[in-house]
């Protein structure tokens, strides 16, 4: 191990302990999101969340307090050569055993007029089902974080003209036994870009090979419209984060018009 990852492991234990460490913690106690004998496939997508979340796991196998095992597993869905060799070397320099495997999404995607951005999605996500099952895995772990997780309410919201919330654990619909788990659930995204900074790590800004064009349109995007609502809304009132958060915990039924649940739409006055 080089002496920069084991700075990089101490500082999780030391500075960044409360910040990162007892959070990522506290969602895998909270949701059980980690269980005897699982085998869980590490997603690493090239960005600072899911790199940081491959750390946090590692610390978490230190403790061990019972059996389990870990895969970080990589997809390059097309990478320009670029962005490939970015994701190998911090994959070296933080001491992340990668494994690696290649598809062809962003060929595919390229030519989809509507929605390749979600279609992309859909299809990395498959494919990360089917190679973490090919593994032995029985899930999959993501690097979303509680930023993403209050974001994805407001859109909910606002664009989706719907109530609801990016869950912590989710079974797959498609592959039969697997589970995705979100264990960065209550990590802040300030502080992850604090541990990046302080050790002056570089990641992929878009997981996507039009780097460049992500990057030049990700201002008017929704979810960037959203973080800045965010953003005016705390200069007014420092708790407005954790209120979003809490909204969907505390859903009283009883003054909702409608709701939905697994039988579909249930209307209130029809009652």
């Amino acid at each position: 191990m080089s002496e920069f990852s084991k700075s990089v492991e101490e500082g999780l234990r030391t500075t960044y302990a409360r910040r990162l460490f007892k959070p990522f913690a506290r969602a895998i106690v909270q949701y059980n999101l980690v269980k005897p004998n699982d085998k869980i496939a590490v997603c690493i997508s090239g960005g600072k969340d899911s790199a940081l979340m491959a750390k946090l796991f590692q610390e978490l196998k230190r403790h061990n307090k019972f059996p389990f095992e870990l895969v970080f597993l990589v997809m390059d869905p097309g990478y320009s050569p670029q962005n490939r060799a970015a994701i190998e070397e911090n994959a070296r320099l933080l001491d992340i055993p990668a494994v690696i495997f290649e598809t062809d999404i962003f060929e595919n995607v390229y030519v989809i007029e509507k929605s390749p951005c979600y279609i992309c999605a859909r299809m990395r996500r498959g494919h990360l089902y089917h190679k973490a099952q090919e593994l032995g895995c029985n899930k999959i772990a993501l690097g979303h974080h509680y930023d993403d997780v209050i974001e994805t309410i407001l859109m909910s919201i606002l664009y989706g003209g719907q109530v609801q919330t990016m869950l912590p654990a989710l079974k797959s619909a498609n592959f039969e036994g697997m589970e995705l788990i979100r264990p960065m659930y209550f990590v802040r995204e300030k502080d992850i870009l604090a541990w990046q900074h302080a050790y002056g790590l570089n990641f992929l800004q878009c997981a996507c090979k039009f780097t460049a064009d992500c990057a030049a349109h990700e201002n008017n995007s929704k979810r960037q419209r959203v973080k800045a609502l965010i953003r005016d809304l705390k200069r007014e009132d420092p708790q407005i984060e954790q209120n979003i958060f809490k909204s969907v915990e505390n859903v009283n039924l009883s003054k909702l018009l409608a709701y939905k649940d697994r039988s579909g739409l249930k209307h209130r006055f029809d009652e």
